[in-house]
């Protein structure tokens, strides 16, 4: 019986994850080009702090960084083929460096540099869950197509000004996790850290759409720097829970 309630799950899985490919794919087709809207680059809080423009929006990468080598300084903790979370905590790091650089002087021109690491991030993440709950061979050899078509997303922006193809890399495996996460059976004794990470990414989205309205409400800090912070905070208990869940793992054979 309980194998028998694990197919369904995973038909079910299967079909929402092949609807969901559908209507993304079909959707990126029949939109029109979204062009990057130059008003995204005015950001409510503009402060210039220690000759630092955007200070807060700069120094809140800060933590990615730290999340980042906490993550490398920890490899070694995760006892399989590591390259897909060396990737991962790469990107963390770069996050931190080519966000700074972008809000230093807010433009397409940076934002390039935003946006690469940004993508290294989701797609060594869905190799990551790919390994995860499916095969570990698989997402291995997909990590680095992934991130080429990751990276090929956004020379489609940068060359034709068209958003549509880096959205479907950003925000497919966003609506796509929760689906594995509920109907597919992890490797590993602990996911609750992916739960964590969507909730924050969901709550960094708000406050970076309701930027001038958090800031207007509180003075101090702008939803976008919010934004970065709770990102951070997600990251921190994903890579915690990669580092302690092969702990537990290891101690329990």
């Amino acid at each position: 019986m309980t194998m028998k309630i694990k197919l369904n799950k995973e038909r079910v899985g299967w079909g929402i994850l092949t609807a969901l490919a559908f209507l993304a794919i079909g959707g990126v087709c029949l939109v029109p080009p979204i062009e990057q809207d130059q008003l995204y680059h005015n950001f409510s809080d503009s402060y210039e702090i220690l000759n630092i423009s955007n200070f807060w929006n700069v120094i809140s990468n800060i933590p990615f960084a730290i999340v980042g080598i906490v993550g490398l300084i920890n490899l070694n903790k995760i006892r399989e083929n590591t390259t897909q979370y060396l990737v991962l905590f790469i990107g963390i790091v770069l996050v931190s460096i080519g966000s700074g650089y972008y809000h230093l002087n807010p433009t397409n021109s940076t934002l390039i540099w935003d946006r690469l690491p940004m993508t290294v991030i989701f797609m060594s993440l869905v190799s990551i869950i790919i390994s995860e709950f499916f095969k570990s061979k698989l997402g291995i050899k997909l990590l680095f197509p992934l991130i080429i078509v990751g990276f090929l997303s956004i020379l489609h922006w940068w060359v034709y000004d068209d958003l549509r193809f880096y959205s479907l890399v950003q925000f497919y495996p966003m609506f796509a996790i929760p689906v594995v996460l509920v109907c597919f059976k992890s490797k590993y004794n602990m996911t609750l850290g992916y739960w964590l990470l969507l909730i924050a990414y969901i709550i960094a989205k708000f406050c970076e759409i309701f930027d001038k309205e958090i800031f207007s409400l509180f003075s101090l800090i702008s939803g976008h720097t919010l934004k970065h912070i709770i990102s951070a905070i997600g990251l921190t208990i994903l890579v915690y829970t990669y580092i302690k869940r092969h702990e537990i793992t290891l101690n329990t054979k």
